[in-house]
């Protein structure tokens, strides 16, 4: 909620509460007065009747009437009550005088009106009615019920004697209906001035706030131009005249520092996402508190949880002392002592080496940093280098023995042509023997280029390609091969591209190396699947055949060039896979049953794991 309109409903609150209250005191006051002067109204009128009515009887012992007779005195006092013209002309203006007045009578002692304002009830026995008390005694709610309820008539008695002697009593009677008719106008009245005041107060809130908030808005829009990084674009003509202008001001130099220190902070932030994407190794940055700032790429595969959950927790929340990881890093912190690098089992089962170092400034720790490296990649990565530099090495030494020995090739198949024509003319047997070493002479020089070929640095054009289209093309290529062997190939691909840069010609040899192989291995048909699928920021190509599997005891040579457990076989094609794969920086592996089949495992790097690491770490900024 806005503050304005925060500030508009405080206002019309205040305002309603207070006219509420003011109401309820005014409207009380009211009734209360009401009822009152009905009352003494009232209690006025019965005084005035027994005062006409003292006066209106004669002393009755100077009469003819027995006053030692009950009936006769009664029946006397009547009679002087009903003809007096005082008494009677009083009775019949107290209602057309008084609004609030239902009627007034003369009773007796038995409860039979003497005198009516009703002249039906004279000589009948009038019904008790309530005591005008009981509602001038009430309070303010149970009045206003009383009043606003069901229509009663209450009561105000006053008693009478005369001749010394008790007579009777004078009774006045009070409508509810007629005190409803009287105060229901005044209460219209309250009703509209409260009203009138709370719409009052709403424009007054509104007044107040626009006045009272006004600057607050113009400094929210000179913030918001701050943050979308354009400070210079506050008016800066208003600076000068009151507190609302210095603040406008220092809003203005506070953003362009602001956007000066966002420019390095974004320029530095590209830089460590770069980095921290492309690192193999696990890094954990924790501040002072141990709460993490920096996590790479890499610790989702260490930990199994995406890097969004690390970010800003503590090592205690992240870590748990029963993992053999959590353990040794929570002892670490708590002991403020560095790990070196030390080996252990990682929660996705791989063998991790850990090392944490705590950071110091002037002898005082400022965080740490906790390095996670899988052993297995890393030693395979060892293990690959080093086979890449023996192949380098074994490279260049072919290329030069190759290049020896061709030389002396051409002079031997030069010189055997010569023979050939000089020994033909002498002895025309020789020439089959000398075919047969031109044959040999001609098949050791093609071994001798296809091994120039193999070490000889290639060109590679690469291009961004979509795997699928390439396992297509490849598949096209296959599928007159497999058919003569009675093999079936079947595609199972992602639906979601899987982008490569490769050199096309290259990959399509390489996949076709190996397809190949598995349709020869197949003397008996059956079916070669090919798959591909994305894993991380790889692309995996499984190539599953179903012959009879590669012996264990040639598996490590499976890859070395010139070796083949097929009787015509050149033991090219694989070396050639894994030498392509090795220029695309990826990787070839194997796993073979025997009699069961074997299954190729292709490795490529998708190019949008750089781009979909930065685009990840930009949305959660």
């Amino acid at each position: 909620m806005r503050r304005k309109t925060q500030i508009v409903l405080a206002i019309t609150i205040m305002v309603v509460a207070l006219v509420a209250a003011f109401s309820y005191i005014y409207i009380s006051q009211l009734l209360r007065q009401r009822v009152g002067t009905s009352g003494e109204t009232a209690s006025n009128l019965t005084s005035q009747l027994a005062f006409i009515a003292t006066n209106a009887v004669p002393d009755l012992t100077s009469t003819r009437v027995d006053t030692n007779n009950p009936a006769a005195f009664r029946s006397g006092i009547a009679y002087y009550l009903s003809t007096d013209r005082d008494l009677n002309s009083m009775l019949e203006s107290v209602v057309a005088d008084w609004p609030t007045i239902y009627d007034a009578a003369i009773v007796d002692n038995t409860g039979k009106a003497i005198l009516h304002t009703n002249p039906d009830l004279i000589g009948k026995q009038l019904p008790n009615r309530p005591s005008f008390g009981i509602l001038q005694d009430a309070q303010f709610r149970r009045q206003l019920r009383l009043v606003y309820n069901t229509p009663t008539i209450y009561e105000v008695r006053t008693p009478l004697q005369l001749n010394g002697a008790p007579f009777g009593s004078i009774r006045v009677g009070v409508s509810t209906v007629f005190l409803k008719n009287e105060l229901t106008p005044w209460l219209h009245h309250v009703a509209v001035l409260s009203a009138s005041a709370i719409l009052i107060s709403l424009v007054v809130a509104a007044l107040l706030s626009n006045i009272a908030l006004g600057p607050l808005e113009r400094l929210s829009k000179s913030l918001d131009s701050v943050t979308s990084g354009d400070a210079d674009s506050i008016d800066a003509e208003d600076t000068s005249h009151d507190e609302y202008g210095l603040v406008s001001l220092k809003i203005a130099h506070l953003g362009r520092q602001m956007r000066d220190a966002r420019e390095i902070f974004s320029a530095l932030k590209d830089n460590v996402d770069q980095i921290m994407s492309n690192l193999q190794d696990g890094l954990m940055l924790f501040t002072r508190d141990a709460r993490v700032v920096l996590v790479s790429a890499s610790v989702e595969t260490f930990l199994g949880r995406p890097r969004r959950e690390l970010l800003g927790r503590s090592v205690k929340e992240i870590f748990t002392p029963e993992s053999s990881l959590g353990a040794i890093v929570l002892d670490a912190f708590r002991l403020r002592h560095s790990v070196e690098q030390h080996e252990i089992d990682a929660p996705n089962g791989k063998c991790v080496e850990v090392s944490l170092d705590f950071i110091q400034e002037r002898g005082t720790q400022i965080g740490a940093l906790l390095t996670m490296r899988d052993t297995e990649s890393a030693r395979k990565i060892e293990d690959e280098i080093e086979m890449s530099r023996r192949m380098s090495a074994s490279g260049r030494l072919t290329r030069g023995v190759a290049h020896e020995v061709k030389n002396p090739i051409n002079a031997i198949v030069l010189h055997l042509q010569l023979l050939q024509s000089k020994l033909q003319q002498i002895d025309p047997d020789t020439r089959r023997h000398m075919d047969i070493i031109d044959s040999e002479i001609h098949r050791l020089d093609r071994v001798v280029q296809i091994l120039v070929d193999f070490t000889r640095p290639r060109d590679l054009h690469l291009e961004e390609v979509d795997l699928r289209r390439v396992l297509e093309d490849v598949f096209s290529l296959a599928a007159p091969d497999a058919e003569q062997h009675g093999v079936t190939i079947s595609l199972d691909l992602a639906s979601e591209p899987l982008t490569v840069r490769a050199d096309v010609d290259f990959m399509k040899q390489a996949i076709l190396n190996v397809v190949l192989n598995g349709v020869q291995a197949m003397e008996q048909g059956g079916n070669l699947s090919i798959s591909a699928r994305r894993d991380e920021d790889v692309v995996i190509t499984e190539i599953r055949d179903e012959g009879g599997g590669i012996p264990a005891e040639v598996q490590d040579k499976i890859f070395e060039l010139y070796f083949t457990t097929k009787k015509e076989g050149s033991g090219i094609g694989l070396a050639q896979t894994y030498q392509i794969l090795q220029w695309h920086y990826g990787s070839v592996d194997f796993e073979s049953v025997s009699g069961r089949g074997t299954t190729f495992r292709l490795r490529l790097p998708l190019i949008e794991t750089r781009s979909d690491s930065l685009n990840e770490l930009a949305v959660r900024s």
